[in-house]
This record gives C-alpha cells, sequence and structure tokens, in this order.
C-alpha cells in the first residue's frame, strides 16, 4: 500500500492517487473521462459520457433517503499541468509523483491538480461507498474548465433531477462560496515582421516569480513574468536600437506566469550596455517585489554574435507596446463587498510562432459592463498595433441567491459540528456554477473545499487533515435530512 492511500480519508485518497496516476491537463482529458466512465460501469451506475468527455453518474439514494430531493455534486476532471524548468516528466503522458510533507500532500516538481482532482476523489468515494447516507447523488464532472470552461457550456444535463448542488472546487476550508466573476479569454495575435542583422544575440530568462492563480490570488500583488518582458525591452531599449527575436512565457491564461524567455539582439558594440542594462532592472525589480517575488531574478543564459534574423524596429515598437502598455492585474475593486476584486486580467501565455506574437488574456469581472469594457481595451490595444483576436470561454458570473435552503442547511450543519459559523464568500476566481445554474432553473448552489495552497503552480499544496474534515462535512451535509 502506497504511502498516499494510507491518508485519511483512505477511499478518497486511493481515488485521488488513482486519478494523479493518468495525465489529466486541460485539453488531455480522454483517458480520464474514461476511466470515470469504467468506474461507473463497474459498478453498475448510471453513466452518461457526451462528445466533449463530460461524465455524469448518477447514483440511486440509499434506504430511507428516497423521498429527499437528490443532490448534484459538481466537479471538473481537468488541472493546470505546469512544472519546474527542470522537471523531466511529461504531463502528456506521465501520471504525478506524489509525496507527503507533514500535513500536506504535493507532487514534485508539478502541480498537483488539487483543483480539481479533490473533487472528483470525493465524488467517486461517495459513489464507491456502501455506509454512507445519502440522497439520488447526480455527479457531474466537467471537462476544460481552467481553459474556458468549454465543458460546462457544451453539458447536456436533461437527466438531472436535482436542483441543489454542491461545487466541490473551492480552495479554502470554512468558506461557502455563494457568487464568483465571470470572466473570458482573448487570444491576442500580432503579425511580426523579420530583417537579418548581423550582432549579438543574448538568450535571457525572467524566472523565480511566485506565480499563481490568476483569480484567487490577483489580488496579492505578485508580479507576472510576461508582463515583466515588456519592462525588460522598454528598460533596454531606452539604451539603443534593441529588438526581439522571441519572446515566451506561461503555459495557462489564468496562472500568473512564474517564468518567461526571450531573445534579444544588439549590435555588438551595443553589447556591454545591454548587459548592464539586464543587471540594473534585476537590482530595480528585487528592491519592488522583496515581499511578494523574493526569488525574482532575471539571468543572460547565453550570448554568441552572429548573423541573426530578428524583428524589424516597427515589429519590436509595437510589441514593446503591447507588452508594456497592455493593463495586467487588477482594475478595480468591490464597491459593496470589502476586499472583493471586482475586474482584472492576466496575460497567462505569451509565443512567438508562425510570423506572429500571440498573447492570451484571462479577463474577469462581476460586473457583465466592466468585463465588456476591459475586453474592448484589450482588443483596441491589439488592434492599434495591427493585432487581431478571438474570444472564446465567455462565462457569466455567478449571481447570489438571496433565497438559499441549501446555504441554510449548510450552515447550520456546520455550526453544529464546529461551533461557530462559517464564512460566506463571493471570490473574483471562475466557477462553473453560473454556467450550469442556466442549464437548470432554479439551482440552488454552494461551493466549498479543503485548504490548498499555491494552486496553478508546482508549489501546490493539498493539506490532509483539511481534507478529511471537508469529507466529514459532506457526509453529514448529505445525511442530514430536509
Amino acid at each position: 500500500m502506497s504511502k498516499v492511500s494510507q491518508l485519511e480519508p483512505q477511499n478518497v485518497f486511493h481515488f485521488f492517487e488513482e486519478i494523479c496516476g493518468i495525465p489529466h491537463g486541460s485539453g488531455n482529458v480522454e483517458k480520464i473521462s474514461d476511466y470515470l466512465v469504467d468506474f461507473a460501469r463497474e459498478r453498475k451506475l448510471a453513466c452518461f459520457q457526451d462528445e466533449l468527455k463530460n461524465v455524469v453518474i448518477i447514483k440511486e439514494a440509499t434506504a430511507g433517503y428516497e423521498q429527499e430531493a437528490p443532490v448534484i455534486l459538481q466537479g471538473h476532471m481537468d488541472m493546470v499541468a505546469v512544472k519546474n524548468k527542470d522537471c523531466t516528466r511529461d504531463m502528456t503522458r506521465e501520471g504525478l509523483d506524489l509525496d507527503v510533507d507533514g500535513d500536506y500532500l504535493f507532487a514534485r516538481g508539478t502541480s498537483l491538480g488539487g483543483d480539481d482532482g479533490i473533487a472528483v476523489a470525493y465524488a467517486l468515494a461517495l459513489l464507491d461507498a456502501s455506509d454512507v447516507a445519502h440522497p439520488r447523488l447526480e455527479v457531474v464532472i466537467t471537462v476544460d474548465e481552467e481553459t474556458g470552461m468549454e465543458g460546462a457550456n457544451g453539458i447536456d444535463l436533461s437527466m438531472c433531477r436535482g436542483r441543489r448542488m454542491l461545487n466541490l472546487d473551492n480552495e479554502e476550508e470554512g468558506v461557502l462560496l455563494t457568487s464568483c466573476a465571470g470572466g473570458a479569454r482573448v487570444h491576442g495575435r500580432m503579425p511580426v515582421e523579420r530583417e537579418k542583422k548581423q550582432g549579438c544575440r543574448f538568450r535571457i530568462e525572467i524566472s523565480g516569480l511566485t506565480g499563481g492563480h490568476s483569480g484567487a490570488e490577483i489580488d496579492k500583488g505578485r508580479a507576472n513574468a510576461n508582463c515583466l518582458l515588456g519592462r525588460l525591452i522598454h528598460f533596454c531599449r531606452k539604451t539603443g536600437d534593441v529588438r526581439f527575436l522571441s519572446a515566451e512565457g506561461g503555459s495557462a491564461d489564468n496562472a500568473i506566469p512564474s517564468s518567461s524567455r526571450a531573445q534579444l539582439f544588439t549590435e555588438n558594440a551595443q553589447a556591454a550596455v545591454l548587459e548592464e542594462a539586464v543587471r540594473k532592472l534585476e537590482e530595480i525589480l528585487r528592491r519592488e517585489y522583496i515581499v511578494t517575488d523574493p526569488g525574482i531574478g532575471i539571468q543572460i543564459l547565453e550570448k554568441e554574435e552572429g548573423e541573426w534574423d530578428v524583428f524589424t524596429e516597427e515589429s519590436t515598437k509595437r510589441a514593446e507596446i503591447l507588452l508594456f502598455l497592455m493593463p495586467n492585474g487588477i482594475q478595480s475593486m468591490s464597491a459593496d463587498i470589502r476586499g472583493l476584486v471586482q475586474t482584472s486580467l492576466n496575460l497567462g501565455i505569451l509565443k512567438t510562432k508562425d510570423g506572429e506574437l500571440e498573447l492570451d488574456y484571462s479577463v474577469r469581472s462581476s460586473v457583465m459592463s466592466e468585463k465588456e469594457m476591459l475586453i474592448d481595451k484589450v482588443c483596441l490595444l491589439l488592434k492599434s498595433q495591427g493585432g487581431s483576436w478571438d474570444i472564446s470561454g465567455d462565462y457569466p458570473a455567478w449571481e447570489f441567491r438571496q433565497d438559499s435552503p441549501l446555504r441554510d442547511k449548510m450552515v447550520k450543519v456546520y455550526e453544529e459540528m464546529y461551533g461557530k459559523a462559517p464564512r460566506i464568500e463571493a471570490i473574483h476566481a471562475g466557477l462553473e456554477c453560473g454556467i450550469l445554474a442556466g442549464k437548470l432553473p432554479g439551482l440552488d448552489c454552494v461551493s466549498i473545499g479543503p485548504d490548498m495552497k499555491d494552486i496553478h503552480t508546482p508549489e501546490e499544496r493539498l493539506c490532509i487533515s483539511s481534507t478529511k474534515r471537508v469529507w466529514d462535512y459532506v457526509l453529514e451535509i448529505l445525511k442530514k435530512k430536509g
């Protein structure tokens, strides 16, 4: 028996370990989806799998609960698959290397996928159990939540009778989430022209940033490595003629990139000046981000003289404007809810590919008009520099429900178990609840989950004891009638 499968609750961590043994990054969900279908068939449970690979599994009520209202349990099967630069694991083909550090479970060198593998593990443990009292369970596991909620947008829920839903995609125990921001992904493209130039090429890396979730942790003020490339090229171009050869960074639009890389060109006579500019900027950034990103650094990895295919002056200028002037991070705070980010954006992915500079932004807001305004601002700036764009993964905000019998029940159960009230909160991160509520009129929904740290990064941690407490809480919610 592995170290992980011995953790309590054993049935939950058993399934979590099995899930982690299957590659399931966003866009690579066929195997995990088929695993869920096989799980259901082995237990003779009703199961539905659509063309997108969404899965719905239904388990009928246990004795004495036949008259109780069905409960939907919901999460997503995909994870943000990111790794440290020195990690050799192929996350498209290999499972994760799990380990335990005190009260925390993590994956060596990679993200853990507790967001939202723990929801799937909870659901499978409930579906597998023969000693848990519950009403009819309708388990809804969606695909590609992390890349625009395409699974939730496309899923058919006509087989679901439930109008009470436990979303298991929260990362803070003791918090009942009851609303969230809406969002969209803007994929921008700027054409790049090149010319041959004789001089010195530098391969430069910005690394050591903290990173994190672009919704839940956007309020932490952490540096965005892709945006810092814009600052780097602007800073260096103040010293002379500096050009891009390439720029890239980040792996998911909803993760704050922790590293980025660029190839810069300058004439041989200006090489020392560029090196000094890089050194000075590194000192500046270390002072500015000493609290949020203490490991930040800029390294010149390679320096080589020769003839190079570089961006033209005009293309470099356009890229500089886009990367340096594009807004990023918090745009407005809620006037209604203290401390809640209302509107933000994140440059999550940057690539130089096929004659274009590609930029992927995650835009979020709990106010629809502000979301639309920010998308317009991004697109207008792209247009001003000869760029184009497309918008995908547009999802609505999940609005607060004044009358919520489910929320009232969950508050009561929590108070009975722990002698204190849970916190009722909204979140800036995106959840699928708003989309699913549009498919199930009258849906009463609350989001919960165990404590996690640094999701969407290789430093991700899942709290073991919190996982047990939330499991016990879910069991009690299902057990309590009414």
